[in-house]
């Protein structure tokens, strides 16, 4: 049971969605190359976070990290607001 804390993975994304009291829609991005015709592709995943203060509006790029599940589906919370929309 002394085993170290494990590194949680973190993502960057943008916020898509504030409207729920506490929760954030954070569309991550990212491109992946085809596998047999070496094109890359866009890839968009949405995850819900938890964001304790409700700080963030849409269009904010942000840091979410992985925690315990929160809910049915908000197993991620918000680190740091990295750039706020204009």
């Amino acid at each position: 049971m002394s085993e170290a804390k494990r590194d949680r993975k973190t993502l960057s994304g943008t916020v898509v969605s504030a409207s729920m009291d506490k929760t954030i829609v954070v569309s991550i991005e990212s491109l992946k190359k085809h596998p047999r015709y070496g094109k890359y592709v866009k890839n968009s995943v949405k995850y819900k976070a938890h964001d304790e203060t409700n700080d963030c509006n849409v269009a904010d790029k942000v840091t979410i990290i992985e925690c315990r599940p929160l809910s049915k589906d908000k197993n991620w919370r918000l680190k740091e607001v990295l750039e706020r929309a204009k």
